[in-house]
């Protein structure tokens, strides 16, 4: 490792920011009770039919090394098919060795996230290869696109996670693309950060990077990625590869089987659950075969299908139901758990947009999400990813972060003696108690107008979208870049030319 030397840097001051943009980073805990759907009756027979298809009907794992793993463990495993039965007996004592809970490690410490638990921790859009803004309308994302959303991310206090695939840059070679996305968050943010999970080189690639950003040792869990079941009941090569190689090295495993129900699953949500289910504790189940204890995550992204058209319908009360339950499941089997928020199918940052979010966001909150994906940015069913409704979903979570993290019950809190002082038929504007506290009394939205029709037309009629697009530029203008030492750098720079020169007409997806 290179001798590090510090950077040094001309910081903005905070009074220049926008208020909004103030607000202290926060570790957000859920001080409410879990929603619950199902009775624990009810859970038991999801349990028991995800045990009966693993036993009776199996899954296949392709990949060689996974293969060997379940068998040396004792399970049925038919090579020719690549296809493996798992008794309970053997999955339920695998997934106790996984852990409840564990640390993602920020390059700011101060930002360290625990994931289980009542924590929540909000992450941005994802995988999405179009972008869409009211300047440009809709097209296909590039790495500049990235680097806004990872500056927007780590300047909006609100967000957990700021670094991930946010968007697919396009115009960088399929193969080559983590290099730039790893490489630019690095520079861009010090939060917590994730990548894919696409393979063994691009994990193993994701891990060497992360050693240098870390400068040279990783504290822990500081990347990971999704694991995507190739449902119905398939763990494809390239998900195995990126979860073996994340498991060996210590890094985060979000098994997240991929359901429509009426499509990847029979049409009804229990059996879809119960598939959800089977699938995603067999891939904790493997995980723990590679290394006992690796950190794990049980995702849930459980939709149906709408029937006339066989496109996945997002933000409706199907998939409520399937997330709600999904995290009861996972408390069940005492490991973390993951979910998406803004979800739609709509096209552009609409009302449908807005109530398909809603549909999604509210129940990931009440069912205790301990990791929301997609918490913002969500268009036309994950396929674009919109800077406006980025700022109007990200206002969201600042509502939910007041709301969840604000609430005081005490003396101070109930004013007795300003009630007093007021009495009958007064008004307590003019109160030493709100004059004490009426900065900071309320959530100060950024994005919502409360003006008055003719106060809002003097002042340019403004709707939502139009206020969105003038915020996330502004933000982005507001961003700061982290302090990273110059040597980190070069080493960065250095990894990437090499990894280029060697992954030139390498085709990792083939």
């Amino acid at each position: 490792m290179t001798t590090k030397r510090n950077r040094s840097r001309k910081r903005r001051s905070t009074s220049d920011k926008p208020k909004w943009l103030q607000k202290p980073f926060q570790i957000l805990q859920n001080p409410i009770e879990p929603t619950a759907w199902c009775s624990a009756e009810q859970l038991d027979k999801i349990h028991d039919a995800s045990m009966r298809i693993l036993e009776n009907v199996g899954i296949d794992f392709m990949d060689e090394e996974a293969l060997d793993a379940w068998e040396k463990a004792g399970a049925k495993v038919d090579r020719s098919s690549q296809h493996v039965w798992i008794d309970r007996g053997l999955l339920m004592e695998l997934v106790e060795q996984a852990p409840s809970q564990f640390t993602w490690h920020a390059r700011n410490r101060a930002c360290d996230l625990t994931i289980g638990g009542n924590f929540i921790n909000f992450a941005p859009n994802s995988g999405m290869p179009y972008v869409s803004d009211l300047d440009g309308g809709r097209r296909v994302s590039t790495l500049q696109d990235f680097e806004n959303f990872i500056k927007m991310a780590h300047t909006i206090p609100y967000f957990h996670f700021t670094g991930g695939p946010l968007c697919e840059p396009q115009d960088i070679r399929n193969s080559l693309r983590h290099l730039y996305r790893i490489r630019t968050m690095m520079m861009n943010t010090d939060r917590a950060v994730r990548d894919t999970a696409s393979g063994r080189t691009i994990s193993a690639d994701t891990v060497e990077m992360m050693k240098i950003a870390f400068g040279g040792e990783l504290p822990g869990v500081v990347t990971g990625g999704v694991v995507n079941v190739n449902s119905p009941l398939r763990f494809d090569n390239r998900m195995l590869g990126g979860l073996i190689t994340y498991a060996k090295a210590g890094q985060a495993s979000i098994i997240t089987p991929f359901i429509m129900a009426g499509a990847m699953s029979p049409v009804t949500i229990a059996s879809a659950l119960a598939q959800q289910n089977a699938e995603a504790l067999a891939g904790v189940g493997l995980a723990q075969l590679i290394k006992p204890g690796a950190p794990v995550i049980y995702g849930g992204f459980t939709q149906n299908v709408d029937m006339r058209s066989g496109s996945p319908a997002f933000g409706g009360p199907e998939g409520a139901w399937a997330l709600i339950v999904g995290a009861q499941l996972a408390r069940r089997y005492g490991v973390p758990y993951r979910a998406s928020g803004s979800l739609t199918n709509s096209k552009v940052p609409d009302a449908q947009a807005a109530y398909e979010t809603m549909w999604t966001m509210w129940p990931a909150i009440m069912a205790h999400t301990n990791l929301m994906m997609h918490a913002v940015g969500w268009l036309e069913g994950g396929l674009v990813a919109s800077y406006e409704k980025f700022m109007i979903d990200a206002e969201n979570l600042a509502m939910f972060s007041h709301m969840l993290g604000n609430f005081e019950v005490d003396e101070a809190a109930f004013a007795i003696d300003s009630i007093a002082q007021v009495g009958s038929g007064g008004h307590h504007f003019g109160t030493q108690h709100t004059q004490d506290r009426y900065e900071t009394a309320f959530y100060e939205p950024l994005l919502t107008d409360r003006l008055g029709f003719d106060a809002w037309e003097a002042a340019g009629s403004e709707d939502a979208l139009q206020r969105a697009n003038k915020h996330w530029k502004q933000i982005l203008r507001a961003h700061e870049k982290p302090a990273l030492d110059v040597a980190i750098v070069e080493e960065l720079e250095a990894f990437v030319a090499r990894r280029e020169e060697e992954l030139e007409g390498v085709d990792l997806f083939n």
